[in-house]
């Protein structure tokens, strides 16, 4: 499981690259869940749920909510 902490310390390449692994995971998962090769179901749903965590950062620096990676985000500041 990857922590938003650590999501947020990458580089958008880094992140990037990170999200296609858990995507070819994924992939991988639920091959071996549908021929019942898979023995820990929860895995896929621990994929599932990394791979929305990297897409919501993405999406935050996209959006401008965060300037850069490891930054905190603009609305953070005004805040804190």
């Amino acid at each position: 499981m990857i922590k938003m902490r650590d999501i947020r310390n990458m580089t958008v390449a880094e992140i990037e690259r990170r999200h296609k692994d858990v995507l070819d995971e994924l992939s991988n998962l639920e091959f071996q869940l549908a021929t019942h090769q898979l023995d820990n179901t929860a895995s896929v749903k621990i994929a599932r749920r990394d791979s929305a965590r990297l897409i919501t950062v993405l999406k935050e620096i996209a959006t401008g909510k965060r300037s850069q990676p490891g930054q905190p985000a603009a609305e953070e500041v005004k805040n804190g």
